[in-house]
């Protein structure tokens, strides 16, 4: 009989309007790393969140080590070895990555913090797993994917021997996905047992033992990796074939759309300006793409070409007319659409309704409103079309807190309203961040519907499948600085590597803003 240490058996969950567990079983065994999957809304972190005690089950047991055990708050998960890093992390960002660390398990002696203790045992973790932090530095300081090392310090400072990993690389660069996926494999071999939440199934193939594939809720079964195909398990995951390759015809790119003449942005963390001298074009019916490292100016090119951030020099114009001075309601309505990159801060209002926010861009139009007053029911009519349309899964439809909504489908809220939109230029920062393959499959296909109507698509992009798959031309970026267009049918992966890494560029002369 084999041995698991954890035995979550027939767990159900509920919450109004939607069952998100429905009779759900899934066995942990020691040491192994096992992938849960499942489509956006599959209620993969509510069963996690389960396990961790933030939620509780209407019915099912969960037993470690052949014990039944009750697991009420985070705290009792603690306590039984149960550590988990959350898709949208938990630190205090105006404290030190050490005080964050020790949290609620500060050392003392006598009502006294131990401070010189603590910070030797997160110096010795972070050189033992290779996950280097500097434990002085303020959480809203470092980048996320250092963040994301701070919360899995927090799990092994607590000796956690069961370690929930949810959507881990959903916000890290290919590099840091890389070094994460190493980590897991470490901490695995080390005799720590994994629970990884993932959609993304390169991922599951190269580190994990086992896969368990949940859809809309229901328990599809459960795999060895080593004997099953990408193909099968999204399969079992969507219940249809996908393809993973984007299907389109030849751009027909005409008329400029978008022009950044001589853009240079300043940046917040350093003096050095984020965007040095940026120059070229977008056309209608054409999608570039700008891929680069995180961390090189995407963010702060993105929002000066959206109105966040000020110009320090330069201009940018749409559709012929220069925005660069104007607010970002201006820039909407002049035929700008905005998918960013970070859905909570810039994306959503998450205290409002679902349909609040498919009509935050629109709800002063005519259509909307009537002397002031909102016509509610042409707004839920609105909002109903969307969801259908998006596939947009909500507890509650349109009346669903938008907080309560999976991450997956908070973004093709986001996506549904920007791209239904009247616009001429689509700027869409990792639209896919987050996604299942499914709906990853179906945002590529609206990409490039976008460009054959002949609309102007701008891709900022980390994921270099994406890059390659989805755009006409590449705009390589690197420390602010333009340093290469590629045309994705006559490069790699690794030359366009090179590029991203600084090792190869253009001199500014050869790139040329041709369609």
């Amino acid at each position: 009989m084999e041995n698991y240490i954890v035995e979550m058996l027939n767990i159900t969950k509920e919450f109004p309007g939607i069952i998100a567990n429905d009779d759900i079983t899934l066995k942990l065994k020691k040491g192994e790393i096992h992938a849960l999957l499942g489509e956006n809304g599959a209620g993969k972190s509510t069963l996690m969140s389960v396990l961790f005690g933030l939620y509780q089950a209407e019915k099912g047991i969960i037993k470690m080590n052949g014990k039944e055990v009750k697991i009420n708050n985070p705290n009792d998960a603690n306590a039984l070895g149960i550590g988990m890093v959350h898709q949208h992390f938990k630190l205090v960002e105006v404290f030190t990555v050490l005080e964050n660390i020790i949290l609620g398990v500060e050392p003392n002696k006598m009502g006294f913090l131990q401070e010189s203790e603590a910070k030797e045992k997160v110096l010795y973790l972070s050189e033992k797993y290779g996950l280097k932090v500097n434990p002085d530095a303020l959480i809203e300081d470092i980048s996320v994917g250092m963040q994301q090392r701070v919360e899995i310090l927090k799990m092994l400072y607590r000796d956690n021997e069961i370690l929930i990993f949810d959507e881990p690389t959903a916000v890290l660069t290919p590099q840091e996905i890389k070094e994460l996926l190493k980590i897991m494999k470490d901490l695995a071999n080390e005799g720590k047992s994994i629970l990884f939440i993932t959609h993304k199934l390169n991922e599951i193939m190269e580190v994990s033992d086992r896969c368990t594939v949940l859809r809309k809720g229901k328990y599809m079964g459960t795999v060895d990796v080593k004997d099953t195909t990408k193909e099968e398990l999204s399969r079992m995951m969507v219940g249809r074939d996908i393809t993973f390759t984007v299907e389109k015809e030849e751009a027909k790119p005409k008329d400029v759309v978008l022009s950044i003449k001589n853009m240079t942005v300043a940046s917040k963390i350093h003096k050095n300006n984020a965007i040095r001298d940026v120059s070229f074009d977008v056309r209608a019916g054409e999608i570039v793409c700008l891929a680069g490292i995180d961390g090189n100016g995407q963010t702060e090119f993105v929002h000066a070409l959206t109105g966040l951030e000020k110009l320090v020099s330069g201009s940018i114009k749409l559709c012929g007319k220069d925005i660069s001075r104007s607010s970002i309601r201006q820039r909407s309505m002049g035929g700008m659409s905005h998918i960013p990159e970070d859905r909570h801060k810039h994306g959503l209002v998450l205290d409002y309704t679902l349909e609040e926010n498919l009509v935050l861009q629109r709800y002063w139009q005519k259509q909307f409103q009537n002397n002031g007053f909102i016509k509610f029911g042409e707004v839920r009519k609105y909002a109903e079309d969307l969801i259908e349309r998006f596939d947009i899964r909500s507890g509650q439809g349109p009346e669903t807190i938008t907080r309560s909504m999976s991450g997956g489908n908070q973004q093709k809220a986001i996506i549904a309203r920007e791209i239904d939109k009247e616009h001429e230029l689509l700027v869409a920062v990792q639209p896919t961040r987050g996604l299942d393959v499914g709906a990853i499959e179906y945002i590529h296909k609206q990409l490039v519907d976008r460009r054959d109507a002949g609309k102007a698509v701008l891709l900022i992009s980390l994921e270099l499948d994406e890059v390659m798959n989805v755009s006409d031309r590449i705009l390589v970026i690197y420390e602010g600085e333009i340093v290469g267009e590629l045309n994705p049918k006559e490069t790699n992966v690794q030359e366009l590597g090179l590029y991203m890494s600084g090792a190869k560029r253009n001199t500014s002369k050869e790139i040329k803003n041709e369609g």
